[in-house]
């Protein structure tokens, strides 16, 4: 039977390069190897790059382009562009296994040996060279690019102590430990944050991209490495940090930028897939559909926030994050009150300031202002951002004087009620706190179409939230949750928090 035609069992049987042979196996580069196996899926309908959304229609596709021209990759974006993800995702369009010259450092094909060990022991042995197998999930590294990355790392440097324990001259290849670009031969090499390697050290990178030659402390080592290289890199790199030197740019043949989910839907498929949430009661908790859609316009929002550094950008991880602290608020409040079911609150946002506030770079102005007043502005943004897909402006409708939908609960608030949404208060408890509001439950009814039965309190809380977003209504951050107030008896109090009420957030 044909080597093509083995299947897994069979292949790993064959052990030494005698057998190899006998089989019809064909050498053939790593980037043909990839190439090749993308041609099957393409035109098997296969999808290789699995749960990668939003990319449908232009980063996967450059990709798949560079692939089949056997380019090497530069995937340029802002972080959380899932661009490590996309390069690991790659391994699935290798071989699953491939032989490997048994106990040789570089990985060396049978066929093509190019270390001296292995070049050696084929002399040696012949076709009695054992062979192993490697698999394709081990076909992989991946390298942080830091200042204080060295040559050595990389490429390798003369190993004194192998030197004296074999009794070799620094002459002999053998007193060489190689780096980890050798050591990647015939595999997919990663190297994340490209412009902060030194300018010194991608100076190494180039004739190993081009020629396939490294040199070691005066060794020139002929080597064709057989390696698929992908770089990523942040576009603020090239000006903050450091910047990827024009010949190793020239020679890096695709360059693909990436870019964060053009729609609020992509952005959710995306948390709801990456989210952590093993282990928790989610039968037990309701999430609103509209929460999901708040937490993805918060990352929105905080994309084009003038306190947040746009071009740092801001990560995915960010509504995973936020995503994962809803759930664990409505979790506390069922272990809190011992009830079987609740629903995800307008309130509970309060607790992901802290997913928040590491996950954004903030600029000058923003740092003045402070990280969790920024944060809570961002989630007050989202709210009125929202508001208007499910009721009318509330101040179009105060210029209209008649048939003004919030005339009830604004009156309600004038007479000098407050209403405290207490953040750990159980669900009977919230929902009486609602109802007590005159004319909140009538305008969710009159305006949010199709609504479920289970969403009625979270849209009346939305509701407020949003009057007091477009300055019809005082909130303020309590210790232990929101109050809202009448906004002319709280002219002192706009309902914006200093810094200091988040210091506690955590007992929200």
């Amino acid at each position: 039977m044909e080597y093509s035609q083995l299947n897994t069992k069979d292949l790993l049987k064959i052990r030494t390069l005698g057998e190899l042979k006998a089989a019809g196996y064909e050498s053939k580069s790593i980037k043909e190897e990839l190439r090749q196996n993308l041609i099957k899926s393409i035109k098997s309908g296969e999808k290789v790059f699995e749960g990668i959304w939003g990319y449908e229609d232009t980063v996967i596709p450059d990709i798949e382009r560079a692939i089949l021209s056997r380019h090497n990759i530069n995937l340029l974006g802002l972080r959380g562009q899932a661009k490590t993800r996309i390069a690991r995702m790659m391994t699935f369009l290798l071989d699953e296994f491939v032989p490997v010259v048994e106990g040789s450092e570089l990985n060396d094909d049978p066929l093509m040996p190019i270390s001296s060990f292995a070049t050696s022991l084929i002399a040696t042995k012949g076709d009695h060279t054992p062979i192993t197998w490697w698999h394709r999930a081990d076909r992989y590294t991946e390298k942080l690019a830091t200042p204080d990355v060295s040559v050595a790392d990389l490429i390798g440097d003369v190993d004194p102590i192998k030197a004296a324990t074999m009794k070799l001259s620094y002459n002999d290849e053998r007193v060489i430990h190689y780096g980890l670009v050798p050591r990647s031969h015939r595999s997919i090499f990663v190297i994340n944050e490209l412009p902060d390697l030194q300018a010194r050290i991608q100076v190494a990178l180039f004739n190993i991209l081009q020629e396939g030659d490294i040199q070691i402390r005066g060794f020139k080592l002929r080597l064709p490495l057989d390696i698929q290289f992908v770089f990523t890199a942040n576009p603020e790199d090239y000006t903050n940090r450091g910047s990827i030197v024009t010949p190793l740019k020239d020679r890096i043949e695709s360059q693909i930028i990436t870019h964060y989910p053009k729609s609020i839907e992509i952005g959710k498929q995306i948390t709801s897939q990456e989210a952590k949430l093993e282990g928790k009661p989610l039968e037990q908790i309701y999430m609103p559909e509209l929460m999901k859609d708040l937490i993805e316009q918060i990352a929105i929002e905080a994309r084009h926030s003038e306190y947040v550094d746009e071009k740092s950008g801001v990560s995915a991880r960010l509504t995973i994050s936020a995503y994962e602290n809803l759930i664990s608020a409505a979790e506390r409040r069922l272990y809190i009150h011992g009830e079987q079911n609740t629903v995800v609150r307008v309130s509970d946002l309060i607790g992901i300031i802290p997913a928040i506030t590491g996950k954004v770079e903030l600029v000058y102005e923003g740092e003045q202002e402070g990280a969790g007043l920024v944060a809570y502005n961002l989630i007050g943004k989202a709210i009125r951002t929202m508001f208007s897909d499910f009721f009318p402006s509330p101040e179009q409708k105060k210029k209209e004087k008649t048939g003004n939908p919030y005339i009830l609960p604004l009156s309600w608030f004038g007479e000098g009620n407050s209403l405290d949404i207490i953040a750990s208060q159980s669900d009977k408890a919230y929902k009486t706190a609602l109802h007590q509001v005159p004319g909140l439950e009538e305008i969710v009814t009159t305006h949010v179409k199709q609504l479920h039965e289970r969403e009625k309190e979270f849209f009346m809380e939305f509701a407020l939230h949003g009057l007091a977003e477009y300055s019809q209504l005082s909130k303020k951050l309590l210790d232990t949750g929101m109050q809202f107030k009448d906004l002319f008896s709280s002219m002192f109090d706009m309902g914006a928090p200093d810094e200091d009420d988040f210091e506690d957030e955590e007992d929200l």
